[in-house]
This record gives C-alpha cells, sequence and structure tokens, in this order.
C-alpha cells in the first residue's frame, strides 16, 4: 500500500463541479491529504499500519519543541483514492497499471484506511472511489511524502 502525503493550508475535491471532500482547516492551521494507492497483496494490516503511519508522523511545526504529528494537532485529513500511484512507467510511453489492484480489491482497503484514522481520532474527508475527481490544494511548505507499507 502506498501514500502520498501532503501538508496543506486548503483542501477539497470535486466530482463534477460539486465538492464531495473538503478540509475545515483554522486560519494559520494545516492538514493532510493523502492519495492512497493499493496493490494485489495489500491487506487491511497494511491499511492499518499506513493509517498510524499517517496519523503520528512528525511532521508539524511544534513551534518552540519538537515537531508534532497530525494526531497531536488535531489535524484534518484528506483521503482519496488513487491508483495511478502504482503506474510502471520503466517501458515505453505508455503506462501499465497491472500493479495497482482492481477496484473490488482497492475499494475496500481505501476505506479501512479512513476508518482506522477515523477509529484513531481523526476528522477525515474522502474523495469518492473510481470517480473523475478534481483535487485544489495548496501545499503548505511544501511537505510531500511518499509512504509506502
Amino acid at each position: 500500500m502506498r501514500g502520498v502525503l501532503q501538508r496543506v493550508s486548503r483542501a477539497s475535491v470535486s466530482v463534477d463541479d460539486e465538492i464531495v471532500g473538503d478540509l475545515d482547516i483554522p486560519e494559520g492551521g494545516a492538514g493532510l491529504v493523502v492519495l492512497v494507492g493499493v496493490t494485489h497483496d495489500d491487506t487491511p494490516d497494511h491499511a492499518a499500519r499506513l493509517a498510524d503511519k499517517i496519523w503520528r508522523l512528525r511532521i508539524f511545526d511544534g513551534g518552540d519543541g519538537p515537531e508534532r504529528a497530525a494526531a497531536d494537532v488535531d489535524a484534518p485529513i484528506l483521503v482519496i483514492s488513487q491508483f495511478t500511484l502504482y503506474a510502471n512507467t520503466a517501458k515505453g510511453r505508455r503506462p501499465s497499471w497491472n500493479a495497482a489492484a482492481p477496484g473490488p480489491v482497492a475499494e475496500p482497503l481505501v476505506d479501512a484506511v479512513v476508518e482506522a484514522l477515523r477509529t484513531a481520532g481523526a476528522t477525515v474527508a474522502t474523495g469518492q472511489f473510481g470517480a473523475h475527481m478534481t483535487v485544489d490544494l495548496v501545499n503548505d511548505g511544501p511537505v510531500t511524502l511518499v509512504l509506502d507499507v
């Protein structure tokens, strides 16, 4: 399972020009956008580990103290499924999607990441699985990390 995590000062996701997921970030605050990709051998354990990593990764300014995690600052999180994270571009000019799990396998695991984050105490917004989505965000930092579990 793979996540591309971005610290953001604002973010939303739309389907057919209608916002389906939006982060409520206070002025001067930050949240996270996480694009989640699933491959064939991923399991619910991978989903739980990815959610824990997202929630506890210390990438927020701690002021005078150490860096803080989303869990420490109650940062909202926008989770968006993204099968293209498993594109193979090694040959030619056309990506192969063979490493991406099919929808019936991937969707429950993306949902498991969302549920694990919510169980941990996160406020989570989501995109719409399988839809053509438009993501609007302002990357804060910029901070962008690739997480593989």
